[in-house]
């Protein structure tokens, strides 16, 4: 009986080890309306989620502005819209360095909360932009390369305007078990 309680102990042991070795990372976007965390899919989007990850740790999207809203979408991450006076221009900038690959999948939907890349030209083209899905819009589906999911603060991302701030994005900090 104790062998048949320690191999469960150590298959529970194993089995929560390996979810947290695979658990997908969380970002956290801090913005005047709120805070929305998305979760990332690098099984899907590997190149893709590198880049944002990467632009994160640098604080990349610190003090940047919202520069698209429609109905359907709200996009931040261009680097021009720390300039007010140069709005013309929002939507434009990027980081400097291209994911360099389409990574787009039958499996990719744009649906309420879907998180995508923007780029101009060519998927490969996508850099630092990052879009939320606030509805439905299957004509984006097979052209954009979606990264993650909003998993909470949807509402947030519906609220967001043209020129509000993006306080910060962060990595969430796994949970403690």
């Amino acid at each position: 009986m104790k062998r048949i309680a320690s191999l469960l102990v150590l298959f529970v042991l194993t089995a929560t080890l390996s979810a947290q070795k695979t658990a997908n990372p969380v970002i956290v976007v801090e913005t005047d309306k709120g805070v929305i965390e998305i979760e990332l899919n690098p099984k899907m989007t590997p190149k893709g989620v590198a880049q944002i990850l990467g632009l994160v740790q640098k604080n990349f999207y610190r003090g940047l502005r919202v520069h698209r809203v429609t109905p359907n979408l709200v996009q931040f991450g261009d680097p021009l819209t720390r300039n007010m006076n140069n709005r013309n221009s929002w939507g434009t900038g990027g980081s400097g360095t291209r994911v360099g690959v389409a990574e787009i999948t039958p499996a990719m939907k744009h649906v309420r909360g879907a998180v995508g890349l923007a780029y101009s030209g060519e998927a490969k083209y996508a850099d630092s932009q990052i879009y939320i899905m606030k509805n439905l819009m299957t004509g984006l589906d097979g052209d954009y390369s979606i990264i993650g999911r909003v998993i909470s603060g949807i509402t947030v991302a519906d609220r967001l305007q043209v020129t509000d701030v993006i306080k910060n994005i962060t990595l969430k900090a796994a949970p403690v078990k």
